[in-house]
């Protein structure tokens, strides 16, 4: 029998856990009753690889398109001055060359995240590793869940902070590092911290922590190119003001100009969509794959419940570069959004989405 002088936070608190349950049950009647964690596997994996296959589509196309728009700005002050006619043919070389720009930067980005991507993320965190003297029944765990999904064992690192929260990183399962908060360690029970460990170990088994870098690179690169693109254009425009004043000349300089605006919101703002797309997937790949390899859905939704509710969500060394990495969103401003809300520019998708997939395997 409750009290009258009942703490109003307390009661609150336990209305909202209430609706939050209903919520569970309602997602959880929305999946079929015969749906497997291979079904989910099998999903994820396809829609994660159209959504590579866009990212890098987009990178090729940006090269295509500023190379094309550069080359035929040149071409036709050129062949203006010489009384020629510049055609869309003559722009083929310049959008070709642009294309293959675009790709040898990416292929270098890739091989700089290939080889340096986990280590500058690492220090970022301020992880330091530990050796299993320090933390047995951790290594236990880990130990445990590598062995069920047939990896090397990975290198284990702390995070001196308070919240819950575990990322996984590295280029391949030979070389992956787990990282879980002190928080994250002290305030979970046994399964559940399984089912947190079995879903980072599911990221380094399916390549995640290898493309999640790649993805982050990407978009880095759009970005540098749009600005990069804009800044030049607007220089160059700036410039020209300055020196001989051709009707052409200007009319081409305002439509590359408008160009470069364009693709400096629009590119970035796709490239973003995609990536935070393709964590979401993810997200719901290790998910199931955690499953697969604990197999104990509640350990893990129990653990999502416990993450979702902290009260010290924030890690003081993640930010908007790395956060798609934790297993829950770490920014305490953009938290409790992705929390609630499917929003294609969230990180996560909705904990009781994901919790709700993760029930539905035990009907």
């Amino acid at each position: 029998m409750s009290s009258p002088t009942q703490n109003p936070r307390r009661r609150g608190s336990l209305a909202d856990k209430a609706r939050a349950d209903e919520q569970i049950r309602e997602h959880i009647r929305a999946y079929p009753g015969s749906i497997t964690y291979l079904d989910l596997i099998r999903k994820n994996k396809r829609d994660s690889v159209l959504l590579i296959a866009g990212m890098l589509a987009l990178g090729l196309v940006l090269g295509g398109v500023i190379g094309g728009a550069v080359g035929g700005y040149a071409g036709a002050d050129i062949m203006g001055s010489a009384q020629g006619r510049y055609t869309a043919i003559d722009l083929l070389p310049s959008i070709v060359l642009g294309a293959i720009v675009a790709f040898l930067f990416a292929a270098g980005g890739a091989l700089w995240s290939y080889r340096a991507g986990a280590n500058a993320i690492l220090r970022m965190a301020h992880a330091r590793e530990v050796t299993r003297e320090l933390d047995q029944e951790l290594f236990n765990v880990v130990d445990e869940m590598r062995i069920a999904a047939g990896i090397p064992m990975p290198r284990i690192y702390i995070i001196g902070d308070t919240a819950l929260n575990a990322f996984a990183t590295g280029r391949d399962p030979e070389h992956a590092v787990v990282a879980i908060t002190t928080g994250l360690r002290q305030k979970l029970t046994r399964d559940e911290l399984q089912g947190v460990i079995a879903h980072e170990i599911a990221h380094i088994r399916h390549y995640d922590i290898r493309f999640s870098l790649l993805m982050a690179t990407m978009v880095g690169l759009i970005v540098f190119a749009c600005d990069a693109f804009l800044r030049a254009t607007w220089y160059g425009a700036h410039a020209r003001g300055r020196g001989r004043r051709s009707s052409g000349g200007g009319k081409g300089q305002i439509v590359l100009l408008v160009l470069a605006l364009v693709l400096a919101i629009v590119a970035p703002l796709i490239a973003r969509l995609i990536q935070m797309a393709y964590s979401r997937q993810r997200e719901y790949l290790a998910d199931a794959g955690a499953v697969e390899l604990s197999r104990n859905p509640e350990g893990l939704a129990s653990a999502l419940s416990r993450l979702s509710m902290d009260e010290e969500p924030l890690v003081d060394t993640a930010n908007r570069g790395t956060a798609h990495m934790y297993i829950v969103n770490p920014l305490r401003k953009m938290r409790a959004s992705h929390n609630q809300l499917n929003s294609r520019f969230s990180s996560h998708p909705p904990v009781k989405q994901r919790i709700a997939r993760l029930l539905a395997l035990t009907r």
